[in-house]
């Protein structure tokens, strides 16, 4: 998401600003006071970055959702990481047989792959315990 906020900062020179004061509306606690860092944030940006500030208000309350989540899986549901190593593990094991005969045959590999990952998760190592703490 700040990555998507910086084509909308009109002067690099804000930009560090700008990356700042929404990693403190990602860092906050609990959605209140993340909602209070975002319309504080608006409220700065409104004159000096009117297309910046609509898209905040338009943008940053959906990827506030993962405040509703416990904090000890937030780290994990917040970032891309995961997904990026899921493709990556793809990428690698398709790399190696490098043509594919059908469409089919490369959906399958990849299946095969998520579905080996998918194993790994629900048995040897979770990933995230789900149960209340």
């Amino acid at each position: 998401m700040i990555q998507n906020a910086m084509a909308h900062v009109p002067k690099m020179a804000m930009r560090t600003d700008v990356a700042r004061d929404l990693r403190r509306i990602f860092d906050a606690d609990e959605s209140a006071e993340a909602q209070r860092r975002l319309r504080e944030t608006v409220t700065r940006y409104q004159k000096t970055a009117p297309d910046l500030a609509s898209w905040l208000e338009d943008n940053i309350p959906e990827a506030l959702t993962v405040l509703r989540i416990q904090a000890l899986h937030r780290r994990r549901l917040r970032t891309t990481n995961g997904l990026e190593r899921i493709n990556m593990e793809i990428k690698r094991r398709t790399r190696v047989a490098t043509l594919f005969p059908n469409e089919a045959s490369l959906l399958r590999l990849a299946s095969a792959v998520l579905s080996e990952i998918s194993d790994e998760w629900e048995t040897e190592r979770a990933s995230m315990n789900m149960e209340a703490t």
